[in-house]
């Protein structure tokens, strides 16, 4: 069975099983990602500003759902909303480079691009039927007039203001849109580089359902010939779009090394971290990692992965414009105590607009280690507040340099390593009831009572 009928079948069961589709939930995915053929067949170039240029990519969405998509517009906000990314793959790392921002849906065509159609009427609707499509164009979605900020979103549940802020509203031709800077697409500075569109959908009925991970896919995109009259170049899409796939999945397809996990944060929404090791050929390795938050509105305020004796640490964002309230500083990082630490350096309560990985952005960290990779622990401390109960941070296993996987002994798995205490019983626990091998002590790839055995054992007999 090939890779993408085996994700269908699998994630088609994990549905039924987990949201229960076939009880009547609407499904809203982006079925295509769409441009213009002036001056190329991709993304639509809308001109430029400096050595900034504005694109648009146009989308489709699909209801892979059971019953309608809601799809009102005046005086409601019971409608999907669109945003668009564009991300660069090079040096062995997915970066953002461009945010746009946020459409907003205003009537539904029933077409069929992804299944047969149960059209709710036979034009423009307020709801999208069962199996149909509607197609927005690349020019309508870099109207700025309909574009709205992201900050007044949240994706993990759909729900936003109505009327939204700036309708209406327009400026110079970088205002609202899919913003590039031409550095970061010039192809005689990026001469290996591959790049990728993302389109993604949010909408309440589907997040009210729990279908809201699959809402967001990609498209490979190649750089044209550059325009000398309007600056900048003109982009073409290259393959078909991939759907239910963030552009973060490129990555890997990009270099099969990289690991993606899924980090689901209890009552919000959900994160993708990518992780890669490669072999400097001189006695180090080069770690990297990417944060890429689908639909959480709690965001992450700080990244921590366990390392020592590390050199050359990187960080990279992506911008807000066009008046998003965000703060953009960058990061600052430390280490100590057996980790690395990316942070804000800030927490929500003190200011609630510090520079966060917030919902559709993608945040990078690396750094060089002497260490060869095996599995170790990173943490994504949580910026927004959560319900009673919800942690404040989730934990993960991903590549990390040998000399930090442990501590002095086996039940010593998380930092500060040379101390037994509740954090190394919390990791382990979690880790053995995830089914995440750090809990493997025996090292034969099964979890059972042996591991529970010698970390109990191991624990009890302390460190020296």
């Amino acid at each position: 069975m090939d890779r993408s009928l085996l994700k269908k079948t699998v994630l088609g069961a994990a549905l039924v099983l987990t949201t229960g589709l076939g009880f009547g939930q609407a499904d809203v995915i982006c079925g295509s990602l769409t441009g213009s053929t002036a001056g190329g067949a991709g993304p639509m170039h809308l001109g430029s500003d400096g050595n900034m240029t504005a694109y648009s990519i146009g989308t489709t969405s699909c209801n892979v759902g059971t019953v309608a998509l809601n799809w009102f517009q005046s005086g409601s906000n019971r409608h999907p909303l669109i945003i668009t990314n564009m991300y660069r793959i090079d040096h062995g790392a997915i970066e953002q480079i461009a945010v746009s921002w946020v459409k907003h849906g205003f009537c539904a065509l029933q077409q069929t691009v992804c299944a047969s159609c149960s059209p709710v009427c036979g034009g423009c609707c307020s709801q999208l039927g069962v199996g149909c499509s509607d197609p927005y164009s690349a020019s309508l979605n870099g109207s700025q007039t309909g574009l709205g900020p992201r900050f007044e979103i949240n994706a993990a549940t759909g729900e936003y203001p109505w009327p939204f802020s700036t309708a209406g509203q327009t400026g110079t031709t970088l205002f609202k849109r899919l913003q590039v800077n031409q550095d970061d697409i010039n192809p005689m500075l990026n001469p290996n580089a591959l790049y990728v569109g993302e389109a993604q959908y949010v909408a309440f009925d589907d997040a009210a359902a729990g279908n809201d991970n699959n809402n967001a896919s990609h498209r490979m995109i190649t750089v044209g010939a550059e325009n000398a009259f309007s600056g900048g170049w003109y982009l073409n899409y290259d393959g078909p779009t991939i759907r239910e796939e963030p552009a973060i999945f490129a990555w890997q397809d990009a270099d099969p090394g990289v690991q993606l996990t899924a980090v689901d944060v209890p009552n919000d929404g959900r994160f993708w971290v990518g992780a890669n090791a490669t072999d400097n050929g001189d006695g180090t390795w080069h770690y990297e990692y990417a944060i890429f938050n689908l639909n959480s509105n709690r965001s992450a305020g700080s990244f921590a992965v366990d390392a020592d004796s590390v050199s050359n640490i990187g960080f990279h964002d992506i911008d807000y414009h066009s008046g998003e309230p965000f703060d953009t500083t960058d990061w600052t990082a430390s280490t100590g105590n057996g980790q690395v630490v990316w942070s804000n350096g800030t927490d929500y309560n003190t200011n609630p607009l510090a520079n966060a990985v917030r919902w559709g952005t993608l945040y990078n960290y690396r750094f060089d280690a002497p260490g060869a990779p095996v599995n170790g622990t990173a943490t994504i401390g949580l910026f927004g507040p959560g319900q009673a109960g919800d942690p404040d941070s989730m934990t993960i296993t991903v590549p990390v340099p040998e000399a930090a996987a442990g501590g002095c002994n086996p039940a010593d798995l998380a930092a500060p390593f040379g101390v037994l205490d509740l954090t190394d019983v919390q990791a382990f626990i979690t880790a053995f009831t995830g089914g995440d091998l750090l809990a493997d002590l025996d090292g034969n790839g099964v979890l059972d009572l042996t591991d529970v055995q010698i970390f109990s054992q191991s624990f009890l007999a302390g460190c020296p």
